[in-house]
């Protein structure tokens, strides 16, 4: 579309947008930052499409007062903290599906390499889980109880234990993304080969089912929302690589306030992956069909709410503006 012709479409939506900011025009917080985000599509068009135009320059001035009148000036509502889970933080995340996605096909990467090294080095879990954890689980297959690990210690001190260091992770995945996104995917990489020896660990002993259905009871939540730590952290990357028409201090804020709303989704995920590690994987004498249906359940819930909600709520939102 030449330039002319993408500003005449949407000159009238934009004046009307700049209008209610320049003249403090009451709107209701959830409409603005619809219409915010329109605009940082278009803008991220014209970034496409029109460098160094007279249309990327509005459009990149119309963003930044956007900005400062939705996260500075807008009164927080008593039910702030609700919406924010159901609506605000969906419709937001919708833009950064495809670091979600980078972060996925890199653990994944990771994990596959660090269960084929598992199976050519017969020394390479030892090295990546220690000997001490590998010896203690040998024992345990000895014993007849290859997951006693998750009942040694009591319920409520392993649930917070384990909540405060998936926490932990995660603040160091989003963190790391200050090196340009390496040290994120670094840490990504860690933890992926971890996991990938340690199920390959049970498969050698043939007890990988009884791994699988166990440790994923937690390991379904407490993966995937690493990954979204780590989706977090590429945001903060790319906003000090790829700064666009902002100089990079400004981008550089802008993607460490996305990163941490994108953090700040994760915690109640960790709670009850920490929950169910703590008070329901150590069952490991509920039937598979139970088992199955956590697994699933919780599987179902990340990718709604990360993946196929967010979506739905930005068309949903397109439509409601397209009228």
């Amino acid at each position: 579309m030449r330039e002319a012709a993408f500003a005449r479409q949407n000159k009238d939506k934009w004046l009307r947008f700049e209008n209610v900011l320049r003249n403090n025009i009451q709107m209701h917080p959830d409409e603005l930052s619809a219409l915010y985000l329109e605009v940082t599509d278009h803008l991220s068009y014209a970034q496409t499409f029109y460098p160094q135009s007279n249309t990327l320059q509005y459009l990149n001035s119309l963003s930044v007062l956007a900005h400062q009148k939705i996260y500075k000036t807008k009164r927080e509502s008593r039910t702030r903290f609700i919406t924010f889970y159901t609506r605000e933080f969906p419709l937001f995340f919708s833009q950064y599906h495809k670091q979600l996605l980078i972060a996925f096909v890199t653990f994944l990467l990771f994990g596959i390499i660090g269960a084929y090294s598992a199976a050519t080095d017969g020394d390479f879990v030892r090295l990546i889980l220690g000997d001490g954890y590998v010896n203690m689980t040998l024992d345990n297959i000895d014993k007849g109880d290859p997951m006693a690990v998750y009942k040694d210690m009591g319920e409520m001190n392993m649930f917070l234990g384990i909540t405060v260091n998936n926490i932990r992770v995660a603040l160091l995945a989003f963190a790391f993304g200050m090196f340009l996104g390496l040290g994120t995917l670094f840490i990504l990489m860690r933890n992926a080969i971890m996991l990938g020896s340690f199920q390959y660990f049970f498969y050698e002993q043939g007890l990988l089912w009884e791994s699988a259905r166990t440790i994923w009871i937690h390991g379904t939540i407490e993966i995937s929302v690493i990954i979204i730590a780590g989706c977090a952290g590429l945001v903060l990357g790319n906003s000090i690589l790829f700064p666009g028409t902002y100089t990079r201090l400004q981008s550089f804020v802008r993607g460490a306030k996305d990163g941490l709303k994108i953090l700040l989704s994760t915690i109640p995920f960790f709670i009850i992956a920490g929950f169910l590690e703590g008070f329901v994987t150590r069952h490991t004498e509920m039937p598979d069909w139970l088992a199955l249906l956590i697994i699933g359940g919780t599987f179902y819930l990340i990718v709604y709410y990360y993946i196929i909600y967010p979506i739905k709520l930005k068309r949903r939102n397109e439509g409601e503006n397209s009228v």
